[in-house]
């Protein structure tokens, strides 16, 4: 697992009259009036030792700022803001043709939108403090539910939408976080007809695959387009602040070459077929041209759960495990390469009254397939189990004593404390 650290997140204090001057900004974006040049920020980190800058770089606007962060097969939505089945297209076997860039640009765009977050405290002497934030969101349902990262929107106060052709609301709510990813849903109330993105299958991924990242680059409230390829998959990192908080663990993580600049976090990374395979959370700053991205797949669970009772609700099966890889296989004598070894060296792998215990899995299992998926190649068992929807149930095939057994399982909505 990589470790890194983020740098702590700027914040933009002022009073009631500043807290105007930057609303002007807003209005003068509006009029498409251009913001002054954006001032950055940037952190060094040591030789060999990957520095993951989630919550970053400063821009300024008059008297106040924003601050820019780059800190995861479900059908395309229809107006009606439900799921349907569709044929499905796997969009990783396209390439980029020339005339297809600007194409897909035009197809994917009017889905992507800036988010303007406001927080405000109470600082010295009762005197009201406000710091602002931008990011990115992916619309993913016509009647206008939106998924960002979980640092865009967290502690915020206040939640500005604003689309790529300039309509700006604030009727916004944040509807849920999932509380074991950077992932996030916002809401603007009282819409329909919006253009939900088309979201692939990062499960198919190939290293070499050729991708697009779009965005709200540097808190300018309009889309960049960056290109470059799929550069590694399956990567873990660990995000966190220079103080050691705000700590995140992110696994199955796409990394990518396509420039990932401050303010696209929340965003899509597209294949050339134009649909989201992964959504843009964070950079190394030290590295050049590194990012990485949250795979779709892993987020079309919640994105189900949330579409069919309204809430945000993880789905979990309730076992510790070791994901397979040869110096796993070699030091506790398996006898697969992939899947995932169901082990704790602190007791039972199997937690208590979960999925897991009620269909039957044992310690020392090895899970080798989830849903017909195996396990390793095509994700991780978190990953695998993401895609589904909680109450939904599966087929889980473990080996046991060298033996395949189909283990049917029930999801339940992970337990938060």
């Amino acid at each position: 697992m990589e470790k890194g650290e983020m740098m702590n997140e700027d914040k933009v204090v002022g009073t009631t009259e500043q807290l105007e001057k930057r609303a002007g900004v807003l209005e003068a974006f509006k009029r498409q009036e251009a913001p002054k040049e954006p001032k950055q920020k940037n952190s060094n980190g040591s030789m060999g030792t990957m520095i993951v800058a989630c919550l970053a770089l400063l821009i300024s606007f008059g008297g106040a700022g924003i601050s820019l962060m780059n800190y995861y097969a479900i059908e395309n939505l229809p107006a009606g803001g439900t799921s349907v089945n569709v044929p499905y297209y796997d969009g990783n076997n396209t390439v980029f043709e020339p005339t297809t860039v600007e194409g897909i640009a035009e197809k994917v765009a009017p889905s992507v939108v800036s988010i303007v977050t406001e927080t405000r405290t109470s600082g010295m002497f009762g005197v009201p403090r406000s710091s602002s934030a931008s990011g990115t969101g992916i619309i993913v349902t016509a009647d206008g539910y939106i998924m960002t990262n979980k640092h865009v929107v967290a502690g915020s106060t206040k939640v500005t939408i604003v689309r790529d052709n300039g309509d700006m609301f604030d009727n916004v709510k944040v509807i849920g976080v999932d509380p074991l990813n950077d992932v996030a849903f916002v809401k603007v109330d009282g819409v329909s007809g919006w253009p939900a993105a088309e979201l692939g299958d990062s499960k198919t991924l190939k290293v070499g695959q050729p991708v697009m990242a779009i965005g709200n680059a540097l808190g300018q409230f309009q889309n960049t387009i960056t290109q470059g390829v799929v550069s590694g998959l399956g990567r873990s990192i660990t995000a966190s602040d220079s103080a050691g908080g705000n700590v995140e663990n992110l696994t199955d993580m796409i990394q990518t070459d396509a420039s990932i600049n401050p303010g696209n976090s929340g965003g899509p990374l597209v294949n050339a077929a134009g649909q989201v395979i992964g959504m843009n959370t964070a950079v190394s700053t030290d590295a050049n041209g590194i990012g990485f991205a949250i795979p779709i797949s892993t987020t079309k669970g919640l994105l189900r759960n949330l579409i069919s009772v309204g809430r945000v609700e993880r789905p979990y099966i309730g076992v510790y495990y070791a994901t397979i890889t040869p110096d796993v296989a070699k030091e506790y004598d398996l006898p697969v390469k992939n899947g995932a070894y169901v082990h704790n060296d602190n007791g039972s792998a199997i937690m208590s009254g979960s999925p897991a215990e009620k269909a039957g899995v044992k310690d020392g299992d090895i899970i080798i397939k989830i849903g017909g998926v195996e396990v390793g190649k095509l994700g991780s068992v978190t990953a695998l189990i993401s895609e589904h929807a909680v109450g939904e149930k599966i087929e889980v095939v473990v080996l046991r004593d060298g033996v395949e057994k189909t283990l049917s399982m029930m999801l339940e909505a992970y337990p938060v404390k």
